[in-house]
């Protein structure tokens, strides 16, 4: 048994599976998600588990060379918008209908109980050296 990191079995494999480029989306419980990107669904309850505390256990697990959020973020959701442009390196914006059809490039998705709109990210995996 794992002492520490990320304990789901299935988001754990699924992110040892990942490579340079590959993209993570974080999202919260009502992004649509098409077909094709594996789906990891932590949702509980609304607001468990929030977007940031899988935002930050997945960015102490990952290297991210980058990553895309909607533009509507810093207006309808000043803390995710803030959370974001800390956390998140050469963070891009576009308006929330392309972020939904970048959803389709993912490699994988990981859908958290958040329940404030447009906390959501596409994140850029890197590489550690």
């Amino acid at each position: 048994m794992k002492r520490c990191g990320i304990l789901n079995r299935q988001l754990a494999g699924a992110l040892a599976e990942l490579g340079h480029g590959d993209g993570v989306l974080v999202c919260d419980a009502g992004m649509p998600i098409p077909d094709g990107p594996r789906v990891v669904d932590l949702s509980f309850r609304a607001g468990v588990p929030s977007f940031a505390e899988i935002l930050d256990g997945l960015l102490d697990e990952l290297v991210i060379e980058g990553g895309v959020a909607a533009v509507e973020v810093g207006d309808a959701n000043p803390e995710a918008a803030q959370l974001l442009d800390e956390r998140v390196p050469s963070l891009d914006h576009v308006p929330h209908e392309e972020l939904k059809r970048l959803t389709a490039s993912a490699r994988l998705v990981v859908r958290t109980g958040e329940a404030r709109p447009y906390a959501n990210v596409l994140l850029r995996c890197g590489v550690f050296f």
